[in-house]
C-alpha cells in the first residue's frame, strides 16, 4: 500500500478514472428510463426494452475500436470523444419526437454504448499501466465505480424524470457528463516511464499486437471461458424478478433484492480483482466460475432467501469478470497493448450478452435452464485450467 501511496501520479489517474466511470456507467441504468421513455415518446415498451441490446452489443465494439484508437490518438482523447458522444447522445435523445423516437437507437443505443466502451477501455488500461505490479487493485477500483453507478442513478433517474420529465432529465444529464468529461479527460494518460525495476520486467516481455494474439491459442482459451462464465448473469439478470415472485419473495423485497444484486456486482468488481493480486488471475477466475456454476445448480430449487443469496453470489462473480480479464489479458499478451488485445478478448461478452439469454429463453423448464447454466460455468473453468496449463508448459 506503501507504493500505491508514493504513485501520486497514478493516483491522480486512478481517482480521475474511477469518478468518470462513476459517471459512464450510467450505461447500465437503462431500466429506469423504460416506463418514462416509452410514456413520453410514445413508443412501444418492448421496442424501448431493446435499447439494451444495442447499448451492450455496441459497448463491446468500443471497447474493442477504442484499444485500437488508443494506439493513434492516445488515452486521454479517446475518453474525451467517448464521453462527449454518450453526452451529445442523449442530448439528441432528448429532441426526438414520437415520430423520431426510434432515432434513440442510434443516438443513444450506439453512439453512447460506444462512446462509454471506448472511454471505459481507455481508463483500464490507463489504471494498469500506472499500477503494473498492483493492476487487480487498479482496475478493480475504477471497475467498482462503474457498477456502483447503478445505485447512485438509479434513484436519481426516478426522482428527476418524476419531477422534471424525461426529455428534461435527458438534457441535465447531458449537460453534467459533458462538464464531468471535460474537466477530467486531461488526467487520463499513460506514464511516460516504465517505473521501477519490477515493473520493467513487465514491459520487457514480448509486447503482442492484437493481430499477433489472435493467432495464438491463448486468445480463443480466454475469450471462450469469457463467454460461457458471463452467460449465468445475462440469461438471469432479465428474468431475475418474475422468478424471484415465483421463488416466495413478496412485496418490496424482489426490489430490495435487485438493490443487492448491484452492491454484489460492485464488490466484485473491487474484491476479486484484489484476489487475483493474491492467488493470481486464473485460480481466481476458476474460483468464481465454479462458484456461479454451483449457485446456478441451487437455483433449480432454492426459495426466498436462498434464492436471494443464491442470486447475489452470481452477481458478485459476474462484477469479478470484466475487472480480472484485463489482468489475464495483461499476462499473457504484454500490457503496452492491452486496450486493443481486451477489446478483442470481449467479444467474448458480447457474444453472451446477444446470444444466451435469446436461447434459453426458447426452454420452458427453469431445471433444465439451470442445469445447462451449470454445465457451460463448468465450461467456462474447464478452459481456463487448460490455459494456466498451457502457461506452466
Amino acid at each position: 500500500m506503501l507504493a500505491i501511496r508514493q504513485n501520486k501520479a497514478g493516483l491522480r489517474v486512478l481517482i480521475a478514472g474511477s469518478v468518470l466511470l462513476l459517471f459512464l456507467g450510467i450505461l447500465y441504468v437503462w431500466s429506469v428510463f423504460v416506463k418514462p421513455v416509452s410514456e413520453a415518446y410514445e413508443w412501444d415498451i418492448e421496442s424501448v426494452k431493446l435499447m439494451t441490446t444495442f447499448m451492450l452489443s455496441f459497448f463491446a465494439v468500443g471497447i474493442l475500436v477504442g484499444g485500437k484508437m488508443q494506439l493513434k490518438i492516445g488515452a486521454s482523447a479517446v475518453v474525451f470523444v467517448g464521453g462527449m458522444m454518450l453526452a451529445v447522445g442523449m442530448f439528441v435523445s432528448a429532441l426526438l419526437t414520437p415520430d423520431t423516437a426510434w432515432l434513440m437507437y442510434f443516438t443513444y443505443g450506439i453512439a453512447g454504448g460506444f462512446g462509454v466502451g471506448a472511454a471505459y477501455n481507455a481508463v483500464i488500461s490507463a489504471a494498469q499501466q500506472w499500477f503494473p505490479q498492483r493492476r487487480g487493485f487498479a482496475i478493480g477500483v475504477s471497475v467498482c465505480a462503474f457498477g456502483f453507478a447503478t445505485v447512485i442513478f438509479a434513484p436519481l433517474i426516478e426522482a428527476l424524470t418524476a419531477r422534471f420529465g424525461v426529455k428534461s432529465t435527458f438534457m441535465i444529464l447531458a449537460a453534467v457528463f459533458f462538464t464531468v468529461v471535460l474537466a477530467l479527460f486531461r488526467f487520463i494518460r499513460l506514464p511516460e516511464t516504465q517505473g521501477d525495476a519490477a515493473a520493467a520486467d513487465l514491459f520487457a516481455k514480448r509486447q503482442y499486437t492484437m493481430e499477433e494474439a489472435l493467432k495464438t491459442k491463448q486468445f480463443y482459451l480466454i475469450t471462450i471461458s469469457m463467454m460461457f462464465a458471463t452467460t449465468a448473469f445475462f440469461v438471469l439478470n432479465p428474468i431475475f424478478v418474475v422468478l424471484a415472485l415465483e421463488r416466495g419473495l413478496s412485496g418490496s423485497m424482489p426490489t430490495i433484492a435487485v438493490m443487492l444484486t448491484g452492491v454484489a456486482n460492485a464488490s466484485g468488481r473491487l474484491c476479486v480483482p484484489l484476489l487475483s493480486d493474491k492467488i493470481g488471475g486464473e485460480k481466481a477466475i476458476i474460483t468464481i466460475i465454479l462458484a456461479t456454476g454451483m449457485c446456478a445448480l441451487l437455483l433449480c430449487f432454492a426459495q426466498g432467501f436462498l434464492f436471494v443469496a443464491a442470486v447475489v453470489v452470481v452477481a458478485f462473480c459476474f462484477g469479478g469478470i470484466p475487472s480480472t480479464y484485463p489482468v489475464i489479458t495483461a499476462d499473457y499478451f504484454g500490457i503496452k497493448n492491452v486496450g486493443s488485445n481486451y477489446g478483442a478478448v470481449m467479444i467474448g461478452y458480447a457474444v453472451s450478452a446477444l446470444t444466451f439469454p435469446m436461447a434459453l429463453a426458447l426452454i420452458s423448464d427453469t431445471t433444465v435452464k439451470f442445469v445447462i447454466l451449470a454445465f457451460l460455468s463448468l465450461i467456462g473453468a474447464a478452459l481456463m485450467v487448460w490455459l494456466m496449463r498451457s502457461r506452466e508448459r
